[in-house]
């Protein structure tokens, strides 16, 4: 390692390649040599010396002059002091060259390691460095390969990690590809700092939206909710304090020029873009259009909210595997009951069910059953038990002992 053309080549190399500064290496090299130098020189305090220019390496050990040698590493006697130094005086501190080639071949494999260790230290400060501020940002790329479905990314300066978990479904990509994507974090692992992409991520589709829209990004229109399904949907809620702006309109863009490139970028991904109200039924009204929710009910200490479609509408509401109902109720942050409006009944259900209610309750000793069975079998009022005896309520369903029981309360109550 005391090479100087070894040095110069690893200089040149760095500051090339790795755009590692010539100062920042002689430094970490300067170090790692006096690292691996102590172990073979115990106790000894080295000073090296790097020529930028040359890759020249230099080292002295550094001694205390003094009359009584108890530390031959730190020490020196001034007799032998003054053959480096005629005016050397008793606490002067030395500088005697010493030559690194004599370390040897475990100490320069040392020397190696500490350096190979040093730079991939300096590496890691300057990738974290370089990406920290643009974490919540969209960086290009190029797709380098595939290892177990995550997708490994070419950034420029370093490479980066789309996992599986943050892909779109349904999206593939082939080596050379460019791609956008978040840079959701910097995960600062043992191996040095390890950049994760993401295209899943429904910040993904917020920062596409404030690039696209230049009112997001003037903060005229602000997104204040959204909820995404990658690969299926996305919606998202808008506001304005302008009264001038329209905020789904400005989203939405000429021509729906703005929401289509946004929806190219994604594959194809639908977006639903939504006029924010703080009320909850105004919001749940506005999610769900063309639909229009009846006899809704809100909890908001328990933070659900339940409500009543269509029988036609009900299924786009819920959506395939309900899945536009969870986005709904992630956007509006409360859980979802959703269930069809009954229908209306017809004169003639209602007539019946008219009839049973007045049984009901004239008939006390009998079931709610049971007084279905005389309706069905024409008995819809207490003057048409005229002529009816035991053995015609038997035939109809009742027990001979409640047959014989509901005459007598008939009787009773003519």
């Amino acid at each position: 390692m005391s090479n100087s053309s070894e040095i110069l080549s690893i200089l040149e190399y760095m500051e090339k390649e790795k755009k590692i500064k010539r100062e920042e290496m002689i430094e970490s090299i300067s170090s790692a040599i006096r690292n691996a130098a102590a172990k073979s020189m115990t106790g000894y305090n080295l000073k090296i010396d790097i020529n930028p220019k040359t890759g020249n390496l230099k080292a002295w050990a550094l001694q205390t002059v003094t009359d009584s040698v108890a530390d031959n590493a730190t020490q020196i006697h001034i007799d032998k002091a003054r053959l480096y130094k005629p005016d050397a005086q008793l606490g002067d501190v030395i500088e005697r060259e010493v030559d690194l080639s004599d370390l040897g071949r475990i100490a320069a494999k040392n020397v190696y390691q500490s350096i190979i260790q040093k730079l991939r230290t300096i590496e890691k400060s300057r990738i974290f460095d370089a990406y920290k501020d643009s974490i919540g940002d969209i960086v290009p790329g190029t797709v380098r390969r595939r290892e177990k479905g995550a997708y490994i990314v070419d950034l420029g300066l370093t490479a980066a990690i789309l996992p599986k978990r943050e892909c779109i479904p349904g999206e593939n990509y082939e080596p050379g590809d460019r791609i956008r994507s978040l840079l959701l974090e910097i995960d600062n692992s043992p191996r040095g700092p390890e950049i994760i992409l993401s295209r899943a991520s429904f910040k993904f589709v917020k920062r596409l939206f404030e690039l696209e829209v230049s009112e997001i990004a003037e903060k005229s229109v602000k997104i204040e909710a959204m909820a995404r399904e990658p690969g299926y949907r996305t919606k998202i809620a808008v506001s304005t304090t302008d009264p001038r702006i329209d905020p789904v309109g400005a989203c939405v863009g000429a021509g729906g020029t703005r929401v289509k490139g946004i929806v190219k970028e994604l594959n194809g991904e639908k977006i639903d873009i939504i006029k924010y109200s703080p009320n909850v039924e105004t919001l749940l009204a506005e999610c769900i259009k063309p639909a229009v929710a009846k006899n809704v009910k809100v909890d908001r200490e328990n933070k659900k909210i339940s409500f009543e479609v269509s029988k036609a509408d009900l299924s786009v509401v819920i959506g395939k595997g309900g899945s536009n109902i969870k986005l709904t109720s992630r956007l509006i942050g409360m859980k979802i009951d959703v269930s069809e409006e009954a229908q209306e009944m017809g004169a003639f259900e209602q007539k019946a069910y008219k009839a049973f209610s007045s049984l009901a309750q004239v008939l006390t000793n009998l079931s709610a059953e049971e007084v279905a069975l005389l309706t069905q079998n024409g008995i819809t009022s207490l003057e048409l038990f005229e002529g009816v005896e035991v053995e015609d309520l038997v035939e109809m369903g009742l027990s001979e002992a409640k047959a014989a029981e509901t005459l007598e309360l008939v009787h009773n109550l003519k």
